[in-house]
C-alpha cells in the first residue's frame, strides 16, 4: 500500500473523530480536543496530496466523511435512514470508486508512456 493512501486513511479517520466531537463536545477542553484533532487531520491531508491527485484525495476524504457522518447520525445519534438516503450514499460510493479507477488508469498511461 502506498504511503499516501495511509495518509488518506488517517485524514478520513480524524475527520470522523472531529465530526463526532462536534456532536458530543460540551466543555471547553472537549472543544480544544476537537480543534487539536482538526489540526492533526489537516496535517495529513496535504501529505496525501503530495503523491496522489488532489481531486482523488478530496473525493475520498469528502466521500468517507459524508458516509461516516450519515452512519454516525443514524447509529449513534438516533437519526433516521430511508431508501433515498441509501440511494444517494450509494452514488457517493460509486463516484469515489469511479474517480479512483479513473485516476489509476491515468497513472498507468503516464507510466507506460515514460517506459517507451
Amino acid at each position: 500500500m502506498n504511503k499516501a493512501w495511509i495518509y488518506v486513511a488517517l485524514t478520513c479517520l480524524f475527520e470522523l473523530i472531529w465530526v463526532y466531537g462536534f456532536n458530543t463536545a460540551t466543555t471547553w477542553w472537549q472543544w480544544v480536543m476537537v480543534l487539536v484533532i482538526i489540526f492533526i487531520d489537516f496535517h495529513f491531508l496535504p501529505k496525501a496530496c503530495k503523491s496522489l491527485p488532489t481531486g482523488t484525495v478530496y473525493a475520498v476524504f469528502a466521500g468517507v466523511g459524508t458516509i461516516g457522518t450519515v452512519l454516525m447520525d443514524v447509529f449513534l445519534f438516533g437519526g433516521s435512514f430511508n431508501p433515498s438516503m441509501i440511494l444517494f450514499v450509494s452514488l457517493i460510493v460509486i463516484g469515489v470508486i469511479g474517480l479512483n479507477l479513473a485516476d489509476n488508469t491515468t497513472e498507468e498511461k503516464k507510466s507506460s508512456k515514460g517506459a517507451a
